[in-house]
């Protein structure tokens, strides 16, 4: 009986077959957003030295090299970002910065963003050298930072 229920759909005598209800739509799929990055520590040890720049390990730091790393004007960070694995075009880049006090205690942070040919957060990018130029400015607490401490908490690039 069943086997005569499934065969039913293909007949050949010449009738048409029995029509088939409509598929239902695929449902879209959504992936969950990246989670950020976590937050810098609110002390870092030992503290920086006065105009210090330290490089935070993290999970980008073996594909990226980083060259003339300055604290300037005693609020800004600037450098340049080498993307050492086989690339050819950056599509969502991250650079954080944490400004520190003489004291190591945690002052701002703020990140230079960077894709797909777009720069984010009103930083800048130097184009025509090896690399990703960027600056990236402390938010608040300017006149007291004394060193700070750079991450990659996102690279994608294809």
């Amino acid at each position: 009986m069943a086997l005569a229920a499934l065969s039913a759909g293909c007949a050949t005598d010449g009738r048409e077959p029995a029509a088939r209800p409509a598929a239902s739509p695929v449902a879209a799929l959504s992936f969950p957003s990246p989670s950020q990055a976590p937050a810098p520590p609110a002390t870092v040890e030992p503290p920086l030295a006065p105009d210090e720049v330290r490089v935070e390990e993290g999970p980008f730091t073996d594909r990226v090299r980083f060259t003339g790393l300055a604290l300037t004007d005693r609020c800004s960070v600037r450098g340049r970002l080498i993307i050492t694995s086989d690339t050819s075009q950056v599509l969502a880049l991250e650079v954080r910065a944490a400004f520190y006090d003489a004291k190591g205690r945690l002052l701002s942070t703020a990140a230079f963003r960077a894709g797909g040919g777009h720069v984010h957060g009103g930083h800048e990018a130097a184009e025509g050298e090896e690399g990703i130029g960027f600056t990236v400015t402390a938010p608040k607490g300017r006149d007291k930072v004394s060193g700070v401490v750079v991450s990659v908490p996102v690279l994608v690039n294809e």
